[in-house]
């Protein structure tokens, strides 16, 4: 009779050896099933923010979604110890296009935030986050307990989030910024630094909190004021965030059908094709259709929290977290930003907003996450004392 740790130790041996096939196989086609869902609301979404055709946006979203997806399922493909190894100089290719930015970047609507390579636009603020997580994951991978509570040990990964955040900041993208801290302290409580550390730091945020507003830019202050109170300035900067509730408010259970959304379709809404996509789907598809598209979103996260707890090694767990809490963060920053919880920012919701970096860096980083899953069972070095 077999033993109980065979099939362990034969997809051990799977792991080292398999080929393209067989790593075809191990592939959760069913999470692939289910990007390809999330991503078909958007193109439904999008088609009607182009007024009921296929240009000028569903029809890019179709073709880079399916660029993305050939793109994921490659690096599914890729041994995730040859990530781990090269995740460093992925690192520093990051924060290279970001110091790129700030010397040669496009300026758009008061920020310098893309650089075009050829004919793509791309925003390296996005691709930094994924960076930013694999060379956090390498540096604690195969780190001990105890070396992970010896502060001199965290100063290098301290330094290594800090730079790209104060590059982001600087374009200036405040979003992006603080998503990418936060991601970074994610994989920070993952790896197991105390949580007292957590509380130091939050102390230090709260201290430095109105030194911080006071060098805000005038459009970032006229944020936080307009979500205090959107009244104050209807017709100005609350004037987004009113016609977001109107349209929210409006499509009721059902919502009004598709392609009959009167704040989307007569103008009123701002940016229906990137931040305030999730609006339109309110409008038209109701209270319904925005929790669907929400539980697609969250088994999308759900996924990434069951590949961390299902790998076997601490590089794979980390990445995986780190994936998860950044695409959790997208979408909530983006929803609550609108329904008015949180100040409006230029947040789209990942898969289904129109943007290409978006787009490519979030495919890239489930591409990442599927190799995690792929690989999840594959041997790493020793633990450094």
């Amino acid at each position: 009779m077999m033993s109980p740790g065979f099939f362990e130790r034969r997809l051990l041996t799977r792991d080292r050896g398999a080929g393209i096939l067989e790593k075809l196989w191990l592939i959760p086609w069913s999470f692939v099933l289910l990007l390809c869902a999330v991503a078909a609301v958007g193109y439904v979404a999008l088609y009607s923010a182009g007024g009921g055709a296929p240009e000028p946006y569903a029809s890019k979203h179709a073709l880079r979604f399916g660029f993305g997806l050939v793109m994921m399922l490659s690096i599914a493909m890729v041994d995730i110890r040859l990530i781990a190894k090269l995740s460093w100089l992925g690192y520093a290719g990051g924060v290279a296009l970001l110091v790129l930015v700030a010397l040669h970047g496009q300026v758009g609507k008061g920020a310098q935030r893309w650089i075009e390579i050829g004919p793509v636009q791309l925003q390296p603020s996005e691709l930094m986050k994924i960076m930013l997580v694999l060379g956090l994951a390498a540096w604690f991978h195969r780190a001990s307990w105890e070396r992970v509570g010896n502060p001199l040990f965290l100063i290098p990964p301290i330094i290594a989030a800090l730079v790209p955040v104060g590059l982001i900041l600087k374009q200036p993208n405040l979003g992006t910024g603080m998503i990418t801290l936060m991601v970074a302290g994610s994989v920070f409580w993952a790896a197991g630094v105390r949580w007292w550390k957590f509380a130091g730091v939050l102390a230090l945020a709260g201290a430095i909190a109105p030194i911080a507003y006071d060098r805000l830019h005038d459009y970032q202050r006229a944020r936080i004021t307009t979500f205090l109170d959107p009244e104050s300035d209807p017709l100005g900067a609350g004037y987004n965030i009113i016609q977001s509730k109107i349209a929210l408010g409006s499509g009721g259970l059902w919502g009004k059908g598709f392609l009959q959304g009167t704040q989307g379709h007569l103008n009123f809404l701002p940016e229906k094709q990137t931040d305030f996509i999730f609006t339109m789907i309110s409008e038209e598809f109701g209270l319904v259709g925005a929790l669907t598209t929400l539980l697609l979103l969250g088994l999308v996260v759900a996924f990434a929290l069951m590949v961390a707890i299902r790998c076997r090694h601490q590089f794979g767990r980390l990445v995986a977290i780190g994936l998860g809490v950044n695409f959790f963060l997208y979408v909530f920053v983006n929803i609550a930003m609108v329904t008015g919880s949180i100040p409006v920012g230029g947040v789209p919701l990942p898969l289904i907003s129109h943007g290409g970096s978006a787009m490519i860096t979030t495919m890239l980083g489930f591409g990442l996450l599927m190799s995690v899953y792929v690989h999840r069972n594959a041997e790493f070095g020793a633990t450094r004392d």
